[in-house]
C-alpha cells in the first residue's frame, strides 16, 4: 500500500477508535455547523466542532449524560443519553434562534441598547472581579493558509511545502495542550504538555494562551493596538448601540443582542455584535470584527474575534469556554487568512492561589512535549482535525521526511551549489547535511561616497556552521572596502560563537582596519550622507581611521540581567578630504574639512596619531522581564509597565599619549509602554560622568546624536536631537540628555471631522541637552505620522524648534519608513 495512504487511515482510523461521543453538527439545511461548543451539563468539560460540524467528546465512563450543544444564532439542544459501549454517535440538528425585539418594552427617551450597555459597564468591574483566579485546561490550534502566493519576492525563488498547483494551501498549522493558571488581575502561568507543529517534529508551537488572553472586561484589549472594549468606562465616546433582539437561553436568561458599531471608521475600536445577559450585565458571547488600520497591524485586512461563555453553577459566575481569532491579510503581493482556535475546559475557580505561585516565566515546555505520537493527540484533542488538517499533517510530514535524507539534500545542495551568471554579486555553497554555509556579497548599497575616500565599493565573505536545534553556531566574516579616491583598500573580519539558546552567551573577536565616524552611534547613515554630499555638497560624516583587534562577551547572568563586555587594542589616525566631486554646484561652495572640531580647518589633525587600549563593562537590566522556556531555549518578554536600565563603565588606558587615557561612568533609563486609549508615550534618559579626561581625543568624548539633513529614517524621535549640529554638544565631562515623546495613535486627530478619514497620527515631543559648558539646549516637536494611503503609510513630517539661552532655530523634518 502506498506510505502516504497508510499513515491517512492509520491517522483517520485512530480518531475513530479513541474517540466516546461523535457526531455531527448541522443546521435545517443539513450545512455543516463549525465551532458549536458541546459541554456536559453543568461542567466545563466538552469541545468544540470543526469546520466541517465534526466533533469528538472523550468520555471515559459508561452511565447517563446530558450533553449540552449551544452555538450563537441557534437555539440550545440538550440530549440525555445513557452510554454503554464506546464510540457512541449522535448527530444533531440545530435551529435557528428567534430573535425579537417583541418582549422589550421601548423607552421613547433612550435608546434601549444604551440602557444595557450602562448596565453593563456599572458591573464591568464587578464582574471582571468575580474570577479572582483558576486552573484550566487549555487547547489551541493556529492554522494560516496563503492564496496564490507568488512564485518569486525581490528577485528571490519562493519555496513553500504543500501548496497546491495554484500555489494556495497551508503555511502553519500547529496545536497545543498546556495546563495554566491565572490570579487577577494580570498573573497567568502556562505549563505546555504538548506541541505539534505540520512538518516539522522537532519544532514547538508558538500558539500560547497569552497571546489570546483577551478579556472585554477591561477598559482596553491588547490587540496589535490598545484597543476599546465595547463595555469600557468611556465606551460611549467610540460606539454607538443598537439593540437587535433578545432570546432566552437554556437556563431562561434573557439574553439581549447588541450591535456595537463605531462612531469613526479608524479608531482603534471593533463592529458587530456582543451579548449581555439581562440582570447579572455579563458577557454570554462577543462576535467583533476589527480591520488592520484600527488594529494598526498594516498587513491584516480584518481580525473577527469570537468567544463564548458557559455557567458556573457553583460559582456563580460566567466563564470563557471557547475562543476563535480570524483573520484575512495581504501585503507586498501575499494574501490569505486563517484561524487561531483556544478552548478552555475542566475548570477550577476562585483557588488558593498566591503571587508566590507565579515568576517571571510565563510559559514552559514540558521535555519530549513535541514527541506525542498520534494516537496521544486523537485521544487528547478538543476540537478534530478537519480533512483539509489531516492531509496536511500527513503531506508534511512526509515531505519532512524526505527532505531529511542525505540523498535530498545532496540532490539540493547540487542543483543550488551550481553558480549561474546570476551570482556574479552574490553566491552561496552550502552543505545542507553538515548544516555549513559559505559564499560571498557584494551588495549594491556598498557603493557609497563620502569626502574622505570618495566613492566606495564593498564585498563581504562569510562562513557559517550551525550545530545543532538549539542555535549553537560558529561564524566567520570578512568584509573588504576601497575608496577610489584615497586608493586604500581596507578589510575587517570576525569570528563568533554561541554557547547556547538560554543565557545566549556570544563569544567574538574581530579586527582589522576601518573609517569610523567620531559619533561610534553612527547618527549619519551612508546613505543618506551620500545624497546630502554630492547633491548639496552637505559632508557632515566626519571620519577617522581605525585599525583595531577586539575581543566582545556577552551573556545573560540571570534572568533580566544581561552582561556586556569588551576589551580592544586600537591605533587611530587622522584622515582628510580626498576629492571635491559634486552634481551639481550652482553656489560655488565647498565642503567642510574633515575635522569635526572645526569645519575650516583644511589639512589639521583634530587628534594625533596614537594607541590606545579599551575597556567597556555594561550591564543591562529589564526590569519586569518574563520568558518563555523551551527544551534548551529561552525567550525573553519585555514589560511595558517597567524601565530598562542600562549601566556602563568605560575606561581608556595604556595610550600611546597619556592624556588620552580616560574613565567613564554612564546610565541609561527607557520604557515605551501604552496610556490605556490615549496613544504611546517614550522616554529615554541619559546621564555620565567621566574622570581624568581634560585632554582626551575627540573619538572619545560623548556625543549626541544630531541631525542636520532634515530626514530621519528612525521610527520614533527619542535617541536625536533632529535640529542640533552633530558635534555641537559633545563633551568630556558631565552630561545630562533626556528624550520623551508621545504619539497620541489617532486619539485627538481620529475625532476630528474630515480629517480623522485620513487615518493620521499626532506625535509631540520634548528634548533637553545639558553639560557645564553647553547651556541647556531644547527641543520641542509636532508632528503628524502614518502618512500615505491604504497600508503604505511610510512617511512623517515634524516641525522642530530649538531654543538655547532663547530661540534658536526651527526646521521641518522629514521622517521615511517604509517597514
Amino acid at each position: 500500500m502506498n506510505r502516504k495512504l497508510l499513515v491517512f487511515l492509520c491517522l483517520a482510523l485512530s480518531s475513530i477508535i479513541s474517540a466516546q461521543v461523535v457526531g455531527t453538527i448541522t443546521d435545517a439545511q443539513g450545512e455543516a455547523l463549525p465551532f458549536v461548543n458541546i459541554l456536559v451539563e453543568n461542567t466545563y468539560k466538552g469541545t468544540t466542532s470543526n469546520d466541517d460540524g465534526y466533533y469528538e467528546l472523550n468520555i471515559s465512563e459508561p452511565k447517563a449524560y446530558t450533553i449540552v450543544y449551544t452555538f450563537l444564532g441557534y437555539k440550545t439542544v440538550k440530549k440525555t443519553v445513557t452510554i454503554d459501549t464506546f464510540p457512541y454517535k449522535i448527530d444533531v440538528q440545530l435551529e435557528e434562534e428567534s430573535v425579537t425585539l417583541g418582549e422589550v418594552v421601548l423607552d421613547a427617551e433612550e435608546n434601549p441598547a444604551n440602557a444595557i450597555i450602562r448596565q453593563a459597564i456599572a458591573k464591568r468591574k464587578d464582574n471582571l472581579e468575580k474570577i479572582n483566579s483558576y486552573k484550566t485546561d487549555f487547547y489551541s490550534r493556529g492554522l494560516i493558509r496563503i492564496k496564490d502566493a507568488p512564485e518569486k519576492f525581490m528577485g528571490q525563488e519562493i519555496e513553500i511545502d504543500g501548496l497546491d498547483s495554484t500555489r494556495t494551501g497551508i503555511i502553519y498549522l500547529s496545536e497545543t495542550i498546556s495546563k495554566l493558571q491565572f490570579l487577577s488581575p494580570n498573573k497567568l502561568k502556562e505549563k505546555i504538555t504538548a506541541s505539534k507543529v505540520s512538518g516539522d517534529s522537532n519544532g514547538f508551537s508558538f500558539n500560547n494562551a497569552s497571546d489570546v488572553d483577551y478579556n472585554f472586561y477591561n477598559n482596553t484589549i491588547e490587540f496589535g493596538n490598545e484597543i476599546v472594549s465595547p463595555i469600557a468606562n468611556n465606551a460611549f465616546s467610540y460606539y454607538r448601540y443598537k439593540l437587535e433582539g433578545v432570546f432566552f437561553d437554556d437556563r431562561g436568561n434573557l439574553i439581549n443582542k447588541v450591535n456595537v458599531i463605531p462612531k469613526r471608521d479608524n479608531d482603534p475600536v471593533f463592529s458587530g455584535s456582543i451579548y449581555i445577559i439581562e440582570d447579572q450585565w455579563a458577557i454570554y458571547a462577543v462576535e467583533l470584527d476589527i480591520t488592520g488600520i484600527q488594529a494598526r497591524i498594516p498587513a491584516a485586512d480584518i481580525l473577527s474575534i469570537k468567544q463564548t461563555f458557559s455557567y458556573s453553577e457553583a460559582n456563580k459566575l460566567w466563564a470563557i469556554i471557547s475562543q476563535s481569532l480570524d483573520f484575512s491579510y495581504g501585503f507586498l503581493g501575499f494574501k490569505g487568512d486563517g484561524r487561531f482556535t483556544a478552548v478552555y475546559s475542566n475548570y477550577e475557580f476562585n483557588i488558593p492561589l498566591t503571587k508566590k505561585d507565579f515568576g517571571p516565566e510565563v510559559v514552559a515546555f514540558e521535555n519530549e512535549a513535541n514527541k506525542k505520537d498520534s494516537l496521544f493527540w486523537s485521544t487528547i484533542r478538543p476540537v478534530p482535525l478537519t480533512l483539509e488538517e489531516k492531509t496536511d499533517y500527513v503531506k508534511k510530514d512526509s515531505i519532512q521526511l524526505v527532505k531529511e535524507s542525505k540523498p535530498y539534500l545532496d540532490s539540493i545542495d547540487r542543483k543550488n551549489n551550481t553558480f549561474k551568471l546570476g551570482d556574479v554579486l552574490g553566491y552561496t555553497y552550502q552543505n545542507s547535511h553538515k548544516d555549513i554555509r559559505l559564499g560571498f556579497d557584494i551588495p549594491i548599497g556598498g557603493i557609497q561616497f563620502n569626502t574622505v575616500q570618495g566613492y566606495t565599493a564593498s564585498a563581504n565573505v562569510f562562513f557559517t556552521k550551525n550545530y545543532d536545534d538549539f542555535k549553537r553556531f560558529f561564524r566567520a566574516n570578512a568584509s573588504l572596502q576601497y575608496g577610489f579616491s584615497d586608493d586604500r583598500l581596507r578589510a575587517t573580519g570576525s569570528l563568533t560563537y554561541k554557547f547556547n539558546n538560554t543565557s545566549r552567551r556570544f563569544l567574538t573577536l574581530s579586527g582589522g582596519v576601518s573609517t569610523e565616524q567620531f559619533n561610534p552611534s553612527n547618527p549619519i547613515t551612508p546613505f543618506i550622507n551620500s545624497l546630502s554630499t554630492l547633491f548639496f555638497e552637505d559632508n557632515y560624516m566626519k571620519l577617522y581611521d581605525r585599525s583595531f583587534i577586539q575581543l566582545n562577551y556577552s551573556e545573560e547572568l540571570f534572568n533580566a540581567f544581561r552582561l556586556y563586555s569588551n576589551l580592544s587594542y586600537e591605533r587611530r589616525n587622522a584622515l582628510f578630504n580626498t576629492t571635491d566631486q559634486v552634481f551639481t554646484n550652482e553656489d560655488n561652495d565647498i565642503y567642510t574639512s574633515n575635522n569635526p572640531l572645526d569645519e575650516t580647518a583644511y589639512g589639521v589633525a583634530p587628534f594625533e596619531t596614537h594607541n590606545i587600549v579599551k575597556a567597556n563593562v555594561t550591564a543591562q537590566i529589564n526590569f519586569g522581564q518574563k520568558y518563555l522556556s523551551y527544551p534548551d531555549s529561552k525567550f525573553n518578554i519585555g514589560s511595558d509597565a517597567y524601565p530598562t536600565l542600562v549601566l556602563s563603565y568605560e575606561k581608556g588606558f595604556g595610550a600611546t599619549n597619556s592624556d588620552y587615557n580616560f574613565d567613564q561612568v554612564k546610565a541609561r533609563l527607557y520604557q515605551s509602554f501604552n496610556i490605556a486609549d490615549k496613544g504611546r508615550f517614550r522616554y529615554n534618559l541619559r546621564a555620565g560622568k567621566f574622570f581624568n579626561a581634560d585632554d582626551i581625543a575627540f573619538m572619545d568624548y560623548q556625543h549626541f546624536n544630531g541631525n542636520q539633513t532634515h530626514v530621519s529614517t528612525q521610527g520614533n524621535y527619542t535617541n536625536v536631537f533632529n535640529n542640533l549640529p552633530y558635534y555641537a554638544g559633545s563633551t568630556n565631562d558631565a552630561y545630562l540628555e533626556a528624550h520623551a515623546e508621545h504619539d497620541f495613535n489617532g486619539f485627538l486627530l481620529g475625532k476630528v471631522p474630515l480629517l480623522n478619514k485620513l487615518n493620521f497620527n499626532l506625535v509631540v515631543g520634548a528634548h533637553l541637552l545639558a553639560t557645564p559648558d553647553f547651556k541647556p539646549y531644547q527641543e520641542y516637536t509636532v508632528g503628524i505620522d502614518n502618512i500615505g494611503w491604504g497600508k503604505w503609510r511610510f512617511l512623517r513630517i515634524d516641525y522642530v524648534r530649538s531654543y538655547q539661552s532663547g530661540f534658536q532655530s526651527d526646521a521641518i523634518l522629514f521622517g521615511l519608513k517604509f517597514f
